[in-house]
């Protein structure tokens, strides 16, 4: 059975979208199936794979909201073991309509479960807020990877998300657990960096990955080139650091 990881963070701006895309190349170019589940409206995940999001008539709005098979949806990406179920601005309609729908916080972990068995790892592409979107993805997975930039008032994100995830697993979700907290953006060069993972570190012992992501300029060029990073610079630190995080995910996840 495939682990369903969401990949979340209520601030904007960390990372959230480049973890997803480059954890899931490099899960599936060390052999791993992946899916992405693309949930977040501005469809950055689905871009990133090189997909014109606007061509795609089957997304995710079409499984939330139009009982669409998941199985319709999903597209094969032309990298290696990975596809995705992608989406565009269609998903911002879905906030209103699902409210409307019974079991309403469930229906991404129904649509799943067809195809759960078909993947080593599921990604998911959180908003950065907590709306029914976000929730759905919370009741469907079995953690969340939570990316955090290095800089100041990180932590105060991270602590809001963590009691919400307590929240979700008193309530909807009693497996839900923290895959791990990742630092982003991070520069050996300032001391800032160094505070922000100390201060991370001492407040979520045993939860921060030892891989952390630095700031790196072909990181920011792929994906306006549709490609993950170790597709389109494979030998810099980006690509080597997602290619780390891989790693230890998968060994934690043996």
């Amino acid at each position: 059975m495939g682990k369903i990881i969401s990949v979340a963070n209520q601030k904007g701006g960390v990372g959230k979208t480049t973890t997803t895309v480059n954890l899931g190349a490099c899960l599936g170019s060390l052999g791993k199936k992946v899916l992405i589940i693309d949930a977040d409206p501005q469809g950055n995940s689905t871009s990133g794979f090189g997909i014109d999001k606007n061509a795609c008539e089957l997304n995710l709005y079409s499984v939330l909201i139009e009982k669409a098979s998941i199985k319709s949806c999903i597209q094969v990406t032309q990298f290696k073991n990975v596809s995705i179920c992608p989406c565009n601005m269609d998903l911002l309609g879905a906030e209103l309509l699902i409210d409307k729908e019974e079991n309403k916080e469930y229906i991404l972990k129904e649509a799943l479960k067809p195809v759960r068995d078909d993947y080593d790892f599921i990604l998911i592409d959180c908003p950065p807020s907590l709306n029914y979107i976000t929730l759905n993805a919370f009741c469907a997975t079995d953690s969340v990877l939570i990316p955090i930039q290095c800089e100041y008032y990180a932590l105060e994100g991270v602590s809001d998300l963590t009691t919400n995830i307590k929240i979700i697993k008193q309530s909807v979700n009693p497996d839900i657990e923290i895959e791990g907290i990742l630092l982003t953006m991070f520069d050996t060069r300032t001391n800032l960096s160094i505070l922000v993972a100390d201060d991370v570190k001492a407040c979520f012992p045993d939860k921060v990955f030892k891989t952390a992501i630095p700031r790196n300029t072909r990181l920011g060029e792929a994906p306006s080139f549709g490609q993950p990073i170790i597709y389109y610079d494979k030998w810099c630190k980006g690509a080597e650091s997602y290619t780390l995080l891989a790693k230890e995910v998968i060994k934690k996840n043996k």
